[in-house]
């Protein structure tokens, strides 16, 4: 396992649509487990490969201690409701905003071993699954503010509180 740099926006990789991934080797593994470590390492909840240079469909998000969700080629599925909460991201260090939401999702995805799942979240969780699935996109969240007028900069330490104060209170906090 390896941590590995992640890209900041700019780099062409962040807005280039990652392809599926169709072989569940042990490359994959491998992706996955630097993936976690990375994450882990930075400190964040969430990584999508093209975060990392890699431009497949692989997501890592653990936003409970030691409960990852492995997540390749996915696809929401399910949208229910809507908020607004604090985000940011490892790929715009320094910047957080807040960002329309679906207030709960589910997702269809496969596991590192090619297992087919369903994930479903609200919360800090549902919303890591579409920030990810974004990135896989090639979008990041800044491009879903209507005007960069609403970023502001903060701590990657204050991003986390502000993300985990806003999970615990969960959609219905904001409508």
């Amino acid at each position: 396992m390896a941590v590995r740099p992640i890209v900041v926006i700019g780099n062409p990789v962040l807005r280039t649509r990652a392809r599926k991934v169709s072989q569940f080797d042990k490359s994959i593994a491998g992706l996955v487990n630097d993936m976690i470590e990375t994450m882990r390492a930075a400190p964040g909840v969430g990584l999508a490969a093209p975060q990392i240079g890699i431009p497949l469909q692989v997501a890592v998000i653990e936003t409970e201690p030691e409960q990852v969700h492995v997540l390749i080629n996915p696809e929401i599925v399910k949208r229910e409701d809507e908020w607004e909460p604090d985000e940011g991201c490892l790929s715009v260090p320094g910047y957080w905003a807040k960002v329309k939401r679906s207030g709960r999702v589910t997702v269809k995805a496969r596991d590192a071993s090619g297992k087919e799942i369903r994930v479903s979240g609200d919360g800090l969780l549902g919303q890591a699954l579409q920030h990810e699935i974004d990135h896989l996109e090639g979008k990041v969240y800044i491009d879903r503010l209507e005007s960069l007028e609403g970023l502001r900069r903060s701590s990657p330490t204050q991003e986390r509180r502000r993300a985990a104060e806003e999970a615990e209170q969960g959609p219905e906090a904001s409508e």
